[in-house]
């Protein structure tokens, strides 16, 4: 038998729950039912008070903890928090991790087939917003039988996910932990999605998002999307001290291969992603973060859209997070403190970028299992 981490969940198995009830989606097509893949971690308890949601970010998925395989080859994403002992302590809390609306790793998305016209989605499935994330998620509550999140987590897209059901979903979640997010995309945000999304468009193998039909992959595009993605997630320092300007040899070959350590890493990032993620899937994310904006229908003002929300907060940003700034969070915070909510923040000193809230910082892991034990007292474990 194989003996994993103690302070792991272990095996998992994910489970598939399939809708049948049409959702009308905030681009107003309507999907005639849907499926969500989604992972849980520990036990429930009576009066289910102690469920807490976990967020994916952009490129995750529903495994989120723990192992598929006996070989231990690949931990969830966030194994740093999930676990016995960790911050999202599973001898206390029930962890529910699903897979999003559109992506590719077992819910319903643009590599479904569609019931109508039995064809594969590929680019007629409809563009999907963090609302939309919201409503099916709640509807994944109902199934398990949990009226109230005990709190809803994520980092970067994930936490926008959690702020959101604050605003939409005021009376099922006590608290929101929003980690390494922004109230809104900055123009410069918008613009590194697009670039990444005309990569993948401009793909010979795209084939105008019909590729699986063709049996063809835009490879190309999306391994630079994903190099272009990997470079805003780390800071100039986390580059610098895991690579510096270190050749592959010991010297300059006057060639374009890759030379540079740094070339060779965000080569193999991008040949990676290939084969575990979807391209139309990959849009469908980034244009979710690029609508993103609460204020929106509220005169831009943050504080009118938050001003609804019951929960508590917790905000936690990065030092080096050049992408969504410490000042992005700030911004919630003071949205917050406008309308009188209950907020803790912290900045976390880490040269890890905005990669930071998956890595194992002990200051960063502490801030958060400090709050999160408050969370379990108020749900009786």
């Amino acid at each position: 038998m194989t003996a994993f981490p103690k302070d792991s969940v272990g095996l998992v198995v994910p489970q598939k729950v399939a809708f049948d009830t049409p959702i009308e989606l905030q681009c107003g097509r309507t999907l005639p039912g849907f499926e969500l893949l989604y992972e849980s971690y520990g036990e429930l308890n009576a009066d289910a008070s102690n469920a807490i949601l976990i967020c994916h970010a952009l490129s995750g998925d529903h495994h989120a903890a723990g192992y598929h395989s006996a070989d231990q080859s690949k931990p969830g994403w966030w194994e740093t928090a999930i676990g016995p002992g960790k911050p999202f302590d599973t001898d206390r809390f029930f962890v529910v991790c699903p897979n999003n609306l559109g992506g590719c790793q077992g819910s319903t998305g643009p590599g479904s087939v569609d019931p109508e016209s039995s064809r594969i989605y590929g680019p007629d499935f409809p563009v999907v917003t963090v609302e939309d994330w919201v409503e099916t998620q709640a509807r994944l509550a109902d199934h398990l039988g949990i009226q109230r999140w005990a709190a809803v987590a994520g980092g970067s897209l994930g936490g926008m996910q959690a702020m959101q059901w604050a605003i939409q979903y005021p009376d099922r979640i006590r608290h929101a932990v929003v980690i390494a997010a922004a109230p809104r995309l900055s123009a410069q945000n918008i613009a590194f999605n697009e670039v990444a999304r005309h990569a993948i468009r401009s793909d010979p193998g795209f084939r105008d998002g019909r590729y699986l039909e063709a049996g063809t992959a835009p490879q190309q595009g999306l391994a630079l999307a994903r190099m272009l993605g990997h470079i805003t997630y780390l800071s100039d320092e986390a580059m610098r001290n895991k690579f510096g300007r270190d050749l592959r040899q010991d010297k300059i070959n006057f060639g374009f291969d890759a030379e540079f350590q740094i070339e060779s890493y965000l080569r193999h990032q991008g040949a990676s992603f290939v084969d575990r993620f979807d391209a139309n899937t990959y849009l469908l994310m980034t244009k979710a973060l690029d609508y993103f904006n609460p204020a929106a229908n509220h005169d831009n003002d943050l504080a009118k859209a938050l001003a609804g929300a019951a929960a508590s907060f917790l905000l936690l940003s990065f030092s080096s997070d050049w992408r969504f700034a410490p000042e992005r969070s700030r911004e919630i915070v003071a949205a917050l403190l406008e309308t009188d909510k209950q907020v803790t923040y912290a900045e976390i000193e880490s040269d890890d970028g905005h990669d930071a809230f998956l890595m194992t910082n002990p200051n960063y892991l502490a801030a958060l299992g400090g709050y999160l034990a408050r969370v379990a007292a108020e749900a009786g474990e």
